[in-house]
């Protein structure tokens, strides 16, 4: 039990040291990795980072990867790199990513989702 809390305390410590808010999103992106090819789900979204949800996966922490976003009209590719590997049950199945470079393409789709999330606070709010 206490190395859960003190887990529970690190992942807390880790969102207080984020630079930029991340918002909920849902979006499909592919990447490889040691010559395996992954899929997954963005599910929140910032400036600097994202989550990725994916199948069992196995890599070394602080990869470099190059992400490939699958969005409605567009395909564009992002390089991050590996902060944090989330583990359900026996097997890793997501990723917290930051981004070494960001495009304005990819400070458009951030701004959409802040947007959207707004959007969806306000709604909730009224």
């Amino acid at each position: 039990m206490k190395a859960r809390k003190e887990s529970k305390t690190m992942l807390t410590e880790n969102r207080e040291k984020r630079k930029y808010k991340r918002v909920p999103s849902n979006f499909k992106v592919r990447f490889t990795c040691l010559h395996t090819d992954y899929k997954g789900t963005v599910t929140n979204i910032s400036e600097d980072g994202m989550f990725i949800k994916t199948g069992k996966m196995s890599f070394p922490f602080d990869s470099t990867l190059e992400i490939i976003l699958h969005l409605k009209n567009k395909i564009f590719k992002v390089t991050v790199e590996v902060r944090r590997m989330s583990k359900s049950s026996d097997h890793y199945d997501g990723l917290g990513v930051r981004l070494l470079h960001t495009s304005q393409e990819y400070r458009d789709l951030v701004n959409t989702y802040k947007m959207i999330h707004q959007n969806r606070t306000a709604f909730t709010l009224t």
